[in-house]
Order: C-alpha cells, then structure tokens, then sequence
C-alpha cells in the first residue's frame, strides 16, 4: 500500500487559510521518558518534513521519539540534524527492523511515521505490524491498490494503521467546505500552484475532485467537451478542471472557484511551511493507536 466579474459589482466571498512561515532556532522542553509514552519511530527522518517530525513529538506531550530511520545521515544524531538545542541521543540508523526490535522490547506503545515512498509503504506496515507497532502513513501518490492490500492485512492483523493523503487540517478543511458549495453552484474550477516543477495535477486537486465527483453532478456544462489546451485538464467525467501553475515564489496554493448567477464563491489554502502538517501529524499519532483496522483520510477524526 490515495479541494470575477469585470468592473461590474462582484460579490465574493474568501476563505483564507495561512500559516506563516517564521525562522526559528528550535527549543524544545522535552518531555521525560516515560514508559507510558507513545514511541514514536519516524521513518523518513532526514527529509524535511520527518525533521520537523522530529521536533513535533518531542515537544508534544504524552509521545516521544524513540527511533530514526533514514538512508541519508546514518550515524548522526538526530536531534543534532534537526538543530535541536541538546543531542536527542538517538542516531539515525538505516534499519528498521532493528530499530522497531529495540523499541518491542519495553512492551511499550508504538507508532511508525512513515514518510518513505509509495513502493515500500507496504512491507513498512507489515513490520511495524510485526512487532506490535501501528502506523501512520503520509506518502503523496501512494497507489489505491496498496491501500486496499494494506486493509486487507490490518483487519486481519487487528492492527491500526491511519493512511492520510494530506496532514494539513486546513487542506482537509477547504476540501469539506468545497463539498458543501457543490451542492449550490453548477460551475466550478482548481487553480493550484507551486514554487517548483512537480507532478501535476496534485495529489490534493485530484482528491478535491474526486469529492465533488462523488456527489453526482455535471460541472461547467458550457464547455464539458471542449478540447482547448488554455481550458485546463478535465479530472473525471464530471467536468471539473484543475490549472496547474509553477512560479517560484509563491506558496504552494489551492483555490477552487464556484460561480453561479452574479457571483463567485472562493475558496484558497496557502501552505507556506511544513510546519503546517504538525498539528495533524500529532493527532494522528494519538488517534492511531486506538485503532484496529485502516483508516483512509485525516478529516475521519476532525
């Protein structure tokens, strides 16, 4: 194992949701370790987001970070590499089977993060899973199929795993709104852009429209069949199309446009930091580990 008018008077409305995005030398008051406490192994822990990972659970209360796995920065420790203030003293290692062996021991609650890759999210659970452990799971792009798989073994593991496509909460939120707007406007558009070339359209544009897919109706029946290139790409049957910019720069942004008779209705999320991903990362940290089967999807526990 995956949301204008001319110079005439235009009435818009605007849902705006920002994180700004500070530079800071990173204190953290530590949590004691505790045998009561959520080990937490973060898988992935060299890249930038398993960095901000890192510093997220030491700070949260009642979980601590208990194993680093990486290809990248073997050896080192990682609160070091995270510019922590004092050495976490636990060294990235490149083994997660050693570092989970460890952690089973203390017959303690555990929980892998995994930020990897889509083509080894799979045997990722299954040895978490092995050893006792739950998973979280925030690989962009991860197939359906191994989704399905993984299911399929939790439920007959009776072992929780939470496989979340996004961590933002104001991207899940955005998402929920555009689902209630869908049900008053026939047209509707995604604008996204980022700072930097990738795969488009995005694994968030492509959920927004298959959750206004799912709801049955037709968009933008004007031009559904048109085939020029400048219109944007149709995702789905259902006429919705997504316009995929790169401009270094900007935020990584997600708008979606709903229009009706003498109006449109707006709806943006900016992501200007990882950080934004923190406050789900912890939720679903201390969501997982009541769980006995897979959950798809953060916004099940908002």
């Amino acid at each position: 194992m995956a949301a204008a008018l001319s110079s005439q008077f235009r009435p818009s409305t605007y849902m705006t949701l920002k994180k700004i995005k500070t530079k800071q030398l990173v204190s953290c008051s530590m949590q004691p370790p505790s045998q009561s406490n959520i080990k937490v192994v973060i898988n992935g822990a060299a890249k930038e987001i398993g960095k901000a990972a890192v510093v997220a659970v030491t700070k949260a209360r009642g979980m601590e970070v208990a194993g680093a796995v990486d290809s990248h920065l073997v050896g080192q420790d990682i609160g070091m590499v995270c510019d922590m203030e004092e050495a976490l003293e636990i060294p990235i290692i490149n083994d997660l089977t050693m570092v989970l062996g460890s952690i089973s021991q203390s017959k303690a609650t555990g929980v892998v993060v995994d930020f990897t890759d889509p083509s080894s999210v799979y045997e990722n659970v299954k040895q978490a899973t092995a050893f006792g452990m739950n998973s979280v799971v925030y690989v962009p792009r991860i197939k359906l199929d191994t989704v399905t798989s993984l299911s399929a073994f939790c439920e007959k593991a009776s072992m929780g795993c939470l496989v979340a496509p996004t961590l933002s909460i104001g991207s899940i939120l955005l998402q929920q709104a555009a689902i209630s707007a869908s049900f008053h406007y026939n047209n509707v558009e995604i604008v996204e852009s980022r700072p930097t070339p990738t795969d488009f359209p995005s694994p968030n544009a492509i959920q927004i429209a298959n959750n206004l897919s799912n709801l049955g109706q037709i968009y933008n029946r004007e031009d559904i069949s048109t085939d020029i290139l400048a219109r944007g790409q149709v995702l789905g049957e259902d006429g919705i199309r997504v316009h995929s910019l790169v401009l270094p720069g900007l935020p990584s942004s997600t708008t979606v446009y709903f229009s009706g008779p003498g109006e449109v209705y707006t709806l943006k999320h900016d992501i200007t930091d990882v950080q934004c991903l923190m406050p789900g990362l912890i939720l679903a940290i201390r969501k997982v580990v009541r769980l006995k089967n897979l959950v798809y999807g953060l916004e099940k526990f908002l």
